[in-house]
């Protein structure tokens, strides 16, 4: 087996991230896997329903990107022209310094909310819960100055000393209104101003703001394009200390990485499954406000699909997926099991095959419905109306112990 020179750097790949989850998934139609079974037979039925939902919310196909700046108008109001409005005083490049700001600060505060939390909007006085929630809180919490000194700005000074109350407090959370990993998401925060302070060559562009990566990524630019794989390295390499320490390799934090007995690789890479899934929400985030500011990003479906429990949940749901032994549902998993594991590597190749017949039945090409559209269109929808059919509160199929940095 060939030996890989850097093996961090190939684990903070796409190509790493399918290359392991495809030997789970080729596993799995050998019955190989010791927690799922795999019903090919029915994933046509899902690309129906996906197919079926993306023309339903976009009958034209103009499907946008899967990212967190859908969530920001929820409930049908649009918040992120509100947003334009009180930055259009500023130039193009502060307002996107800004945009990726909020961006990156609302990916990282996007873990699982858990069944009872929920956010009021004191516009519509509407409560908005999980993913949904969770944006238009942190929205409001950046327009009003909670992660900077300022509304709109995000510093590492203020991020390193936000208070769990404080952060608990702009999220409305209370005895009655419970939101999971509270504590996990201030830390990430707190590790998120302490890597802007301590990495000031990765946030030049504007010193102590979190918004100074904006030129790191500007560097990865060539004619005006930048492709999405080099959004996703940076974010890896820049942001790697902010996770909590899991394992390491060649003393460097590898965050949403874990290991499988059935996996195999060279040297020190051997046993480890990539999967980054927020870092990967994030870089699928980061896209409109680059392309605003005017560079191109090529090469969308270098990015895999997002391995958490609303797409993982689909394939459950839909019976593509079925447990060996029905009673884990019974219990709350750590992200570390092997069942966690081989079901969100089992999500990422399913989600590459979701998208691919997709296409082909309704005759549009990668460019144009390339994977962050097709999960927009989409699979997380569907996901989630499957979710609720089955479950009271739509919660995912099988639970998972969750510290508000992984899912």
């Amino acid at each position: 087996m060939p030996t890989i020179p850097d093996p961090v750097a190939y684990l903070r790949t796409p190509h790493a991230i399918r290359e392991r989850c495809q030997q789970l998934y080729d596993a799995a139609t050998h019955g190989r896997l010791a927690h799922f079974n795999l019903h090919l037979e029915r994933l046509d039925d899902i690309v129906t329903l996906v197919g079926d939902e993306t023309l339903r919310n976009y009958p034209v196909l103009n499907v946008p990107y899967h990212s967190r700046w859908r969530h920001f108008n929820v409930g049908g109001l649009d918040r992120i022209s509100g947003l334009d409005d009180k930055l259009s005083s500023l130039t193009p490049l502060e307002r996107c310094r800004s945009k990726i700001e909020l961006a990156i600060i609302s990916v990282l505060l996007d873990a699982g909310a858990g069944d009872l939390w929920g956010f009021i909007d004191r516009v519509r006085g509407l409560r908005l819960n999980r993913s949904e929630g969770l944006a238009v809180a942190s929205l409001y919490a950046f327009g009003e100055g909670v992660f900077g000194p300022e509304p709109f700005v995000a510093t590492s000074e203020r991020l390193t000393t936000l208070s769990t109350i404080e952060l608990a407090t702009a999220f409305q959370v209370s005895n009655d209104n419970p939101l999971l990993g509270v504590e996990g998401r201030c830390s990430l925060l707190h590790n998120l101003g302490r890597v802007i302070e301590t990495r000031p060559l990765d946030f030049r562009g504007s010193p102590g703001r979190l918004g100074g990566i904006l030129e790191t990524f500007l560097e990865f630019a060539a004619d005006g394009k930048i492709k999405a794989s080099d959004i996703l390295i940076c974010v890896l390499r820049t942001f790697a200390d902010i996770w909590p320490s899991r394992i390491e390799l060649a003393g460097q934090n590898l965050g949403d990485v874990w290991l499988h007995s059935l996996v195999v690789g060279p040297g020190e890479t051997n046993g480890f499954v990539p999967f980054h899934k927020l870092s990967q929400w994030l870089t699928y985030s980061l896209l409109e406000p680059l392309e605003e500011y005017g560079i191109e990003v090529v090469d969308l479906d270098q990015l895999t699909g997002l391995a958490e429990y609303r797409n993982g949940g689909l394939f459950i749901d839909g019976e593509v997926l079925s447990l060996k032994d029905s009673s884990a549902i019974t219990v709350a998993h750590e992200p570390s099991s092997e069942l966690i594991v081989e079901w969100r590597a089992l999500t990422v190749i399913l989600l590459d095959q979701v998208a691919a017949r997709l296409r082909h039945t309704i005759k549009k090409s990668e460019a144009q419905l390339p994977l962050a559209k097709v999960l927009q269109g989409g699979t997380w929808a569907v996901g989630r109306t499957l979710a609720a059919s089955r479950r009271a509160g739509g919660g995912p199929p099988i639970k998972v112990v969750s510290d508000g940095t992984v899912f």
